[in-house]
């Protein structure tokens, strides 16, 4: 797959936050931040320029200036080293990449990204590990709903979870995230790619989704009925002025808020049933 990469220059961390947040729901997939510009990531067949000036005008953005270009497939792996370094989050949960030194943790994680969303790097991330570390995952069932890298799925078996299932909809994900199980020696990750013939029907101790807003939204009902009366469900790509259309959508389906981390402008959020 080709990509096309917009370049937004814009220094303001809230607005790059909320273009990262609506660019989400118009099929960017991944994001890079400069001390200059904030890069957006997006398959070619889905670059529409109309729809960025669109969301630039809509939220009286039109003094930030934007360029794009093209980045072939085959350079991704190559632009993600230059710019993928070690992190470690909640001063337990280190990731690094394959190349990197090893990096001594309580818990380390070896994430060869490529195209895929998941380095620990962004606040929805971090704040998904975050919950995550509050929560006894001790032979516990999860679902992994938007895997990316797996590396929320990857964590959820090193905090002690006996099986888990890690689903995203797009193939280069799902095949990024079984290499990644595999380099860190998961042995209870299936990994599955979501189409139409997936179909999720047992329920779960825990389901995770590191997402966006909208995808949240339009499957909170369908997890809810996945999550089994005593589970608990952890969401985050959700920024600051989202949380109270996120809330009530879980209350609406029987669920309450158990904990909110808050992080740089977004949320992670856990709930359980009322």
């Amino acid at each position: 797959m080709n990509y096309t990469v917009y370049d937004f220059y814009t220094r303001d961390e809230i607005e790059r936050s909320l273009l990262i947040a609506l660019l989400s729901d118009n099929y960017f997939d991944g994001f890079e931040e400069t001390s200059e510009t904030l890069q957006a990531y997006v398959p070619d067949e889905q670059a529409n320029d109309e729809t960025v000036v669109e969301i630039l005008t809509l939220n009286d953005w039109l003094h930030i200036r934007f360029e794009k270009r093209k980045l072939e497939h085959k350079n991704w792996n190559e632009e993600w080293e230059k710019n993928f370094s070690p992190v470690l989050l909640a001063e337990r949960v280190a990731i690094r990449a394959p190349f990197h030194e090893p990096v001594s943790a309580e818990f380390e994680l070896v994430i060869e990204p490529k195209m895929s969303f998941g380095t620990g790097h962004h606040p929805t991330t971090e704040g998904m590990v975050a919950l995550m570390l509050h929560e006894d995952f001790k032979g516990k069932t999860v679902l992994d709903f938007g895997s990316g890298t797996g590396v929320l799925a990857i964590l959820a078996e090193k905090l002690g979870a006996t099986e888990i299932l890690a689903v995203d909809n797009e193939e280069w994900a799902y095949e990024n995230a079984k290499e990644n199980a595999e380099r860190n020696n998961s042995k209870n990750i299936t990994c599955q790619l979501a189409n139409d013939s997936l179909a999720i029907t047992k329920q779960y101790d825990i389901i995770l989704a590191n997402i966006n807003r909208h995808i949240i939204l339009a499957q909170i009902s369908d997890w809810t009925k996945r999550l089994k009366p005593t589970g608990l469900m952890m969401v985050s790509g959700i920024l600051d002025n989202d949380e109270k259309v996120i809330v009530e959508a879980a209350q609406h389906c029987g669920l309450n808020v158990k904990n909110i981390l808050r992080l740089n402008g977004w949320l992670a959020i856990s709930f359980s049933h009322i």
